[in-house]
């Protein structure tokens, strides 16, 4: 479901005016609701650490100038969604914007490691949202039973599950899984 721009910038303004609350990791926009989400837990966030860390050492060489960077926005205004992956590939210039979130031309890769609290949205509502985005490869991990999919356009039809320890391609990428923990 999209909403249009109008109802979505007055989303999007109360989405900036909320405090940052404790317990309370990001917020994002879908659905025509404003979502909060719970703070990862350490084993999630080492899985964003570990896949950042090699997709850095990887971009110098098939493309000079992007980074693998946690802690962004990515922002679709057409189709209503605020997101923020776990992890997103960008050109570094690109944080030089006064925009405030990324547009998703920009993003080559989005990284998101499933919750426990709400893997649907990992499953369904974002392989939709990155889909329509136009972002050519998604990356679903799942700590929860150690497995994952590798996403990629046209419209993720092609879709690669794989399992921890691992080593998938995600576009020119090579990344192994072999350091991914499930969780307890």
């Amino acid at each position: 479901m999209s909403i249009d721009p109008a109802t979505y910038m007055k989303l999007r303004e109360i989405a900036d005016q909320l405090p940052q609350m404790p317990g309370i990791g990001k917020i994002e926009i879908a659905n025509g609701e404003i979502v909060m989400m719970m703070s990862p837990v350490r084993r999630h966030e080492l899985a964003v650490i570990r896949l950042s860390r090699q997709l850095n050492t990887q971009l110098s060489a098939t493309h000079p100038g992007y980074i693998a960077h946690a802690g962004a926005d990515l922002e679709d205004v057409g189709l209503g969604r605020l997101r923020r992956p776990d992890l997103m590939v960008f050109a570094e210039t690109a944080m030089e914007s006064e925009q405030p979130a990324l547009l998703p031309h920009e993003v080559l890769l989005v990284v998101e490691i499933v919750s426990r609290s709400n893997p649907e949205n990992d499953y369904d509502a974002k392989v939709h949202d990155y889909a329509a985005m136009g972002i050519p490869h998604y990356l679903l991990v799942d700590p929860r039973d150690g497995t994952g999919i590798v996403h990629s356009q046209p419209s993720y039809a092609l879709r690669e599950k794989f399992v921890f320890g691992d080593t998938v391609t995600v576009g020119p990428w090579r990344l192994d899984t072999s350091g991914l923990l499930t969780y307890p």
